[in-house]
Order: structure tokens, then sequence, then C-alpha cells
């Protein structure tokens, strides 16, 4: 993947900014430089934000308006990742965005552990190499993440100015998504126990609202864990679309997020004591009672090899035409199965 070399962006603060240089310069930034929150903050700390012969490198620093601020632009670096030709199931596509279906047992980008065989890989040999730099060398086009073993809808930048428009629709959590988890136990306001579990309440509809901090688990960096200070805000809600077993010993919930945190609804499903089918990290031990589901239903649940979780929509503002989208993914085949398994057993 290569760039343009570094490029100078020229940011004027305009009248009452926002009290934090990061803050301010997120405002003011012009929209054709396709500069996300997050990569501006990430150039501050590099020291490439300057006010004449000053480096602004604080991003509590404080600006007035009318200052001129310059942002000089590092060439990006030459990507390592090489196209795979691994089939793509395309439900959208044009010259700036491309929505994939990813099926589960994917990765997403590259990392250790995982050189190849990527959403990565599969998209730059789709495009022949072409895709938003601004996610950086290891995530080109990359805009929000699914798990490995999470089926379903993934949208991905084709160009810069793409990236930027959608990374702020993220960002304001304004991209509409939801998804289908088998969960053991019943996430009902009629449990008592869940009026004791912190973080957890329930709106008109019965919906389940959970409500907490997240951050990585202090000894398990691999884990998510629930907080109530520190850490980012998280909020999951829920609602139960059918239920299996006599009596009830597992739900088809559908889940939707008001923000995007890494394994949000896995943790966030787990705290309130109904972790989802298949999920090792998260799930416990849990068993269904055979009484209720058959042995068909304890055998389904006990071997599902992954966390039975998939991303059924996904809707968002096109960041250049303006056309509002919305994509719909099927149940993949596996828990298609274990859905119907539980259904009709014992």
């Amino acid at each position: 993947m290569s760039r343009e070399p570094s490029a100078v962006v020229q940011i004027v603060i305009g009248e009452n900014p926002p009290k934090r240089l990061d803050k301010a310069i997120a405002r003011d930034v012009p929209e054709e430089a396709a500069l996300s929150r997050s990569r501006l903050a990430k150039l501050i700390a590099d020291g490439a934000v300057t006010r004449g012969d000053e480096v602004m490198d604080d991003p509590r620093g404080r600006v007035t308006e009318g200052d001129v601020l310059e942002v000089t632009v590092p060439q990006a670096e030459e990507s390592h990742i090489g196209p795979e030709d691994i089939p793509l199931e395309i439900l959208f596509e044009d010259d700036d965005l491309i929505v994939v279906n990813k099926p589960a047992g994917m990765v997403v980008h590259p990392a250790p552990g995982s050189p190849g065989g990527t959403l990565v890989n599969a998209l730059l040999h789709h495009f022949g190499g072409n895709l938003s730099g601004v996610g950086g060398v290891a995530r080109p086009g990359i805009v929000h993440r699914i798990d490995k073993d999470t089926s379903g809808l993934l949208v991905v930048a084709k160009t810069d100015a793409a990236h930027q428009g959608l990374a702020s629709q993220f960002e304001k959590h304004t991209v509409e998504r939801h998804y289908h988890a088998v969960v053991h136990g019943v996430p009902d306001h009629a449990d008592p126990r869940l009026a004791g579990v912190k973080g957890v309440s329930f709106e008109p509809g019965n919906i389940l609202k959970i409500t907490t901090q997240l951050a990585r688990h202090k000894t398990d960096r691999q884990r998510q864990a629930v907080l109530f200070t520190g850490g980012r805000h998280a909020v999951t809600r829920a609602r139960v679309v059918d239920r299996f077993g006599n009596p009830t010993q597992a739900t088809l919930v559908e889940c939707w997020l008001e923000t995007g945190r890494t394994h949000q609804i896995r943790v966030h499903m787990a705290h309130a004591g109904h972790g989802l089918i298949g999920d090792q990290t998260y799930g416990g031990r849990r068993k269904l009672n055979v009484k209720a589901v058959g042995e068909g239903g304890v055998e389904a649940a006990r071997t599902f090899p992954r966390q039975a979780l998939h991303a059924a929509t996904l809707g968002f503002i096109h960041p250049v035409t303006g056309e509002d989208l919305r994509f719909a993914a099927p149940m993949p085949n596996d828990m298609a199965v274990l859905i119907e398994t539980l259904r009709t057993t014992p």
C-alpha cells in the first residue's frame, strides 16, 4: 500500500474553540484532509502539530480563535500484507466502500498469530491493493471489527475520505448494528436475580439494558472486564426473540450497540448471567438441562465450536453520497442448525 509523500494540513481555529487542543483540531480540521479523531490524537502525540515554531504535543493544550496550526501527515509505510485469493461474500460495493458478510473463523486483519488468511488479505486481492490507508499499515480500510469467531457484516473503506466519514459515524454512535446471539437462560425483567446485578436495567418492551465501563482484564490481556470506574463507557441492549426448552434453558436474543467496545456483547451478556453458548472466554461452564432440551440439544450446545454471535444488520449514511444504507445478513448455517436443534428437542 503506497501513499503520497508527507503533507502539511493547515487548520485555522474557529470561534469559541473547545478548551483542549485535541478537541479543537478535531472540530476544525478540513473535511477533505480525511483525518479521524484517533489519527489526530496520534499525530499530536508524535509532535506533528505545530503553531508557528511551537510544537503542540499536549492534547490538553490551549488554543484560541484565529490560531493557525499545521499538521504534518507523514507518508505511510509500505504495507507488508500480501493479497490472498480468498472468496468474499460481497453485499455492496462502489468506488468508496464495500460491505461484506464475514464468515466465522476469519480474522479481520493480520496480527501476531494470524499473519495471513485474513479479511484484509482477501480485500487486497479483490481490490488489487487499493484500500484506505487511514487505518494504518496493519489495518488498511478497516473502520470497525468483529471477532474472529463472530460472523456477519462489516463495512470497509476504499478511500481515505470514506474512511474518515465512516469513522466519524462510529465515533458518534450513529451506525446501526444489530446482532443475533444464542444465550443461556432468559433475560427477563421478571427475573428477580437481575434486579440485583449492578449496571443492569430494563426499558419498556422488556428490553434489557446493560451499562458499565469496560477495560482490559488486569491479569488476562485477552479478556475484557466490567468496571464501574475507569475504562470506557459501554451500553448494550437486548430483547428475547425466541425461547428453547421446557422449561426455557436458552434464548435467541437480538442485541444492539449504543457503543462498540471489544467483546462488548459477550462480556455484557455474561455479566448479566446470560453468557453466549459456545463462548469459551466468557460463557463459563454452564450446561443445558437434558430434561428440558433433550440429549440432542445438550450436545448441540456443548459442541458448538464458537460463540453463537452473528452481526445481522448494519446501517449507516454513505460518507460520500449521503445515501441511507442498510444491509442484512441471514443467519449462518451453524447457528441455524443450533437453533433448530434446540427448538425441536426433546
